[in-house]
């Protein structure tokens, strides 16, 4: 009979977790940063139709990007699982698979640059002036497209081995350099539009350089060629690409979905006006910061659970879900309380208008209600990447979606904007209810060593 594994775990473990999420969870929060200094720098030197090129573009190639998370989140369940089964051969060949895929992928994207743009004109309708620059921006940093996807690749390789300082290093690189050329091109060559989007295509292709010295340097992977070669076989084995491309669709999908409910939301937002929109904007500002922490706390549980599930030790997988849990609950629990008692001094440093700071307030605990729920939803991911179960994960997002539409329509109508939150709360719920219900199918069916 499975021995009993104990809910808490002595304070030094927690500690310890805390450490590997924080540079995941410092790496996420400088991403924001970046987009401030953009903003700033354009702002001050630019029109206002550079300015709304920049936001137009950026959001093209957030969602372009986005579309293959599947290369950073279905590699670290991979990784994880060869370093817990100590299979060097393996952890090797997953690394040159998933490199390769990502640079033809990023390939692919630069041969389709003109429908992907056309498309994205299609729906993103902006004055002719603003469209031009988006052009101008877009087929410039289009060409950084390899750097970023494999760049993805190598961020799940690094989770998958638990590199957590190594993330923060890439992360913080890549931001930095990106804003010192940002500056460099527009306050001093004075390119506008064209030198932001010059500077992050430098910084995506030093970055992405660093990286790649970095992995053939602590995996000791040279000469690439020998290795290559004694392992092609494995590379290119039908059975193995099968499986990763039915783990990245399932991914794909899962992303739409939440893309899907997020843009459903503030559509539905818009209607109700511009300050209502504006509004909600400011408190999905919180739960995005709250995300920063959650998905630190996620990527470390992908890592130790798909390493013990790699390893087949069942009180080792149950110790790091528990664990990752507990730590990642008390850390929501205190965001939460944060959002609700100080809320209304964050709400008024982002806005001095009274009419967004009275929406947003009123609306907060809904937000704070979000960040705490989250949690679970958050480590139960975690969870099915590191095992690589991309079928549950793809299942929840799309029935989750499906339930926020119903929400919505049932709840908006007599609760207006009440309404439209309580369903994407729902919408959360439903993720991590669905995945609850996937989890013991991997606890019970796993044939484990102990």
């Amino acid at each position: 009979m499975p021995t009993r594994t104990p809910l808490f775990n002595d304070f030094s473990s927690y500690l310890k977790l805390f450490r590997l999420a924080l540079p995941i969870i410092l790496a996420n929060a400088s991403v924001p940063l970046l987009g401030l200094v953009d903003t700033a720098v354009i702002g001050q030197m630019g029109q206002t139709a550079d300015l709304a090129a920049i936001a137009l573009a950026s959001l093209i190639f957030s969602f372009v990007y986005w579309a293959f998370s599947f290369l950073r989140i279905g590699t670290t369940g991979f990784i994880s699982q060869a370093v817990g089964a100590n299979n060097d051969d393996e952890l090797l060949t997953v690394v040159f698979r998933t490199l390769m895929l990502g640079t033809v992928i990023g390939l692919a994207l630069i041969i389709l640059q003109q429908p992907i743009r056309s498309i994205a004109s299609y729906f993103l309708s902006a004055s002719p002036e603003v469209n031009a620059l988006v052009k101008d921006y877009f087929i410039i940093r289009i060409w950084g497209a390899p750097a970023t996807l494999i760049t993805f690749a190598l961020m799940g390789i690094f989770i998958g081995l638990g590199w957590t300082k190594q993330i923060l290093v890439i992360q913080l690189l890549l931001n930095g350099l990106n804003m010192l050329l940002n500056v460099f091109f527009v306050v001093f060559l004075a390119m506008g539009v064209k030198g932001i989007a010059l500077g992050t295509l430098i910084a995506e292709w030093v970055t992405l350089g660093y990286g790649l010295l970095l992995i053939i340097k602590k995996l000791d992977i040279l000469p690439l060629r020998s290795h290559y070669q004694r392992l092609s076989a494995q590379i290119f084995d039908s059975t193995k690409i099968k499986a990763l491309f039915l783990v990245n669709s399932d991914i794909m999908i899962r992303t739409l979905a939440l893309l899907a409910g997020f843009g459903w939301f503030a559509r539905q937002g818009a209607s109700f006006g511009d300050a209502t929109l504006a509004a909600n904007h400011i408190l999905l500002q919180f739960i995005s910061m709250a995300t920063y922490f959650l998905d630190g706390f996620a990527n470390v549980t992908e890592m130790q659970v798909g390493q013990a599930y790699g390893a087949k030790k069942r009180q080792r997988f149950l110790r790091a879900v528990i664990d990752n849990s507990v730590i990642a609950a008390f850390s929501s629990l205190l965001l939460a309380l944060l959002l609700l008692f100080c809320g209304q001094f964050f709400i008024q440093a982002l806005t001095p208008d009274a009419e967004l700071q009275s929406i947003a307030n009123q609306h907060k605990v809904f937000a704070a209600s979000y960040i705490f729920i989250a949690f679970a939803t958050f480590q139960l991911d975690g969870i099915f990447v590191g095992v690589t179960d991309s079928k549950a994960m793809r299942n929840s997002t799309v029935i989750a979606f499906l339930s926020m539409l119903l929400s919505g329509y049932l709840l908006i109508g007599p609760l207006a904007n009440n309404g439209l939150w309580l369903a994407l709360i729902i919408f959360v719920i439903v993720r991590g209810l669905v995945l609850l219900r996937y989890y013991p199918r991997i606890v019970n069916q796993t044939k484990w060593q102990d």
